[in-house]
This record gives C-alpha cells, structure tokens and sequence, in this order.
C-alpha cells in the first residue's frame, strides 16, 4: 500500500473531514478524494461513509487505521535510521513557541544551535500554548515549547527548564514602604493579564486560586495579547501584571520597571516540551530537544 495514501486515509480518519485532511497535508480536497478512492480500489472495500455534514468510519476503515498507523510508524523509522548514516546533520525543523519563551528564553540558545548545525533549516512559529498543542496534533508543528503542563492523550510533555513569575509595576507606582504587596493590596490594584490560552496567565490564575483569589476578585482591567504588550501598559502606570523574571531582565537593569514579591504567595514553573505521542521524531527534532535541555541544566547550574 502506498505511503501518501496511507498518510492521508489516517489524516481523514483522525479529523473526520476531507476538507480538514486537506489543510493539515497541505493539498487540495480533490487530491484528498482521489487518494482515499485509490485506496478503496486497491483494497476493494468502502473506507467512508460520506455526507454533506459529516463522515464515518466504516468497518473496513476501523480494521485498516489500526495497521495503517504501524505501517506510517515503520516507514518513519527506517527514514530516521537511514538519515543517521549521514555525515552532516541536515533538514527541516518546525518549533512552536509560546510568547515568554518564544521571545525571551529561545533566540540566544538558537543561535547557538544554528552555529553548529547550519544545514539544518528552522521555522519558528510563537503563539499561545492551545495553539501549540493544536499544531502539534495536526502535525503543522515538530515540537512545542510551552509554559504550562497539558493533560492530552496525544501529547507528551516533559519539563526543561524552571521559571520564576513576579509582581511588575512602574518605578514610583507603589510607595517606597511597600516593599512587599499583600494579597488584599492585589485585589485592589488595577490588573493587567495576557490573553485567555496564555500559559502565563493560567499558571498565575492557578497559584492565585490556590491562595483564595479568583479572577472575579481581582481589578483586571485590560487583557492584551503579548508581554512586550503588557510591559508597555505597565510601564505607562495603567497598572501591574505578573510576568515572567526572563521578559523582564532588561528592564529591571535600566529601572523602568520594578519586581514585587506578593505576601505568601511564590510564582514558580516549568517550560516544557510538548511532542505528538504515536509520532517519530525526525533526527533534526531529537536532536533540537537533547540539545535544549542540556543547555538549560549548564545555565541552571551556571545560576545556582
């Protein structure tokens, strides 16, 4: 049975759709069409049941999906073996980023990366995480980096890298005897958060919940969609927000913006690498991920 035929059977059985299959494999719905009715002719079988609204599996389909995924899986493998032979690492790279990291943590260590392997031809997409995962699962993507653990039997996360979150506000917005802000004094402050799907803003939402502070209790009073965004609206005294220590290490060395601890209450979470579960990883992603979380443990280190 032929690869692409396959590649496509599992993309319509997966989404359901002609017309999805089409996007993520990047062809028109006509090839996808052709492509399932060569397989139906090959296999003498019906695979779908198509409506105008929806498309189901038959029981022929059922049966195939099961070894048309071992079949792709194999194939994928014995691709990766052979590229192992090779003497230069080379080939194609897709990242996706979310902000803080996209931004403020990825560029230096892919500079580093693209200096010992400049074969090898990287795109980097920075959106939100519910973007990345999304991506990851259409396989638009090779590898997340995300700031918040997912739970999705499709996905694999594993951490990297730990980061610190903090209370930022203009230089002079609270008095000089407020070195530390109270949780009551939170609630009172105009509050500027990310967009909802934002990693940062869920893991500030979860440690405020854990101390007893529901969105509803706060003064959210602009929600933007970047942290170059909200740093701005800071800066501008519009208010304060909780971000990433790494968005903000300029700022803090040349004063135009000031970090606050919050009373009994500690920011603290991991980045993480997020990949598709039944996927083979290419050699370029493999080695992309073994590279990142090495570099990270010697900056850890280097830090501590």
């Amino acid at each position: 049975m032929d690869y692409e035929r396959l590649k496509t059977f599992v993309a319509v059985a997966e989404k359901k759709s002609f017309s999805e299959a089409a996007k993520i494999l990047y062809v028109t719905q006509p090839t996808i069409s052709a492509q399932i009715k060569a397989l139906e002719e090959e296999l003498g079988t019906k695979l779908f049941e198509r409506t105008t609204k929806k498309v189901e599996m038959t029981q022929s389909a059922e049966i195939l999906l099961k070894y048309a995924k071992k079949i792709i899986h194999l194939s994928d493998s014995a691709h990766k073996e052979i590229l192992k032979i090779e003497d230069s690492m080379y080939g194609d790279l897709k990242i996706g980023c979310s902000f803080t990291i996209g931004e403020y943590v990825l560029p230096e260590f892919l500079k580093l990366f693209k200096d010992d392997y400049p074969l090898i031809q990287m795109s980097v997409d920075i959106t939100n995480s519910n973007n990345i995962v999304s991506n990851i699962k259409d396989q638009f993507i090779d590898v997340g980096l995300i700031e918040t653990p997912i739970e999705d039997s499709q996905i694999i996360v594993e951490p990297f890298m730990e980061d610190e979150l903090t209370l930022i506000a203009a230089p002079g917005y609270f008095s000089d005897n407020e070195i530390t802000i109270s949780a009551e004094r939170l609630k009172d402050t105009p509050l500027i958060v990310r967009e909802k799907g934002s990693g940062t803003r869920s893991v500030v939402s979860q440690y405020l919940n854990q101390a007893g502070m529901a969105e509803e209790d706060l003064n959210l009073v602009m929600e933007l969609g970047s942290t170059e965004a909200v740093k701005s609206a800071v800066s501008a005294k519009l208010g304060v927000s909780i971000i990433s220590k790494s968005a903000i290490k300029k700022e803090l060395k040349l004063k135009l913006l000031k970090a606050y601890p919050i009373k009994d209450i500690s920011f603290y979470r991991h980045f993480y690498i997020a990949c598709r579960k039944d996927a083979v990883l290419k050699q370029t992603t493999e080695l992309f991920m073994d590279q990142l979380k090495s570099s990270t443990v010697k900056s850890e280190k280097g830090a501590s």
